[in-house]
């Protein structure tokens, strides 16, 4: 597969890469939003540099990452409880038999 070369500008700076494309609308979604929300903190807090802000963008989105991963094993564990209860039960109807 060939390469593709693009440039994207986050906080006012522009990154030359070289990606898949299959990258490229994934890595154009997440510049736009780092950009978005840099703004938004520059906007609403007392910031003192671009570093400052991009470590908040970079703390938001790892903390929206780690909560998913949070919230998905406590779906699985209680997914995995149900199924034993469900097992058990037709276990037991099974015994009676």
């Amino acid at each position: 597969m060939e390469k593709l070369k693009i440039k994207l500008s986050i906080a006012d700076r522009v990154y030359p890469l070289t990606i898949d494309p299959s990258q490229e609308e994934g890595l154009r979604k997440a510049a736009k939003n780092i950009d978005l929300l840099a703004k938004k903190f520059e906007q609403n807090y007392a910031v003192r540099d671009k570093q400052d802000v991009l470590a908040m963008c970079a703390l938001q989105f790892a903390s929206k990452i780690e909560q998913k991963s949070i919230d998905q094993q406590e779906k699985n564990q209680e997914a995995n409880e149900r199924l034993k209860a469900l097992e058990q039960l037709v276990e037991s109807k099974l015994a009676i038999k």
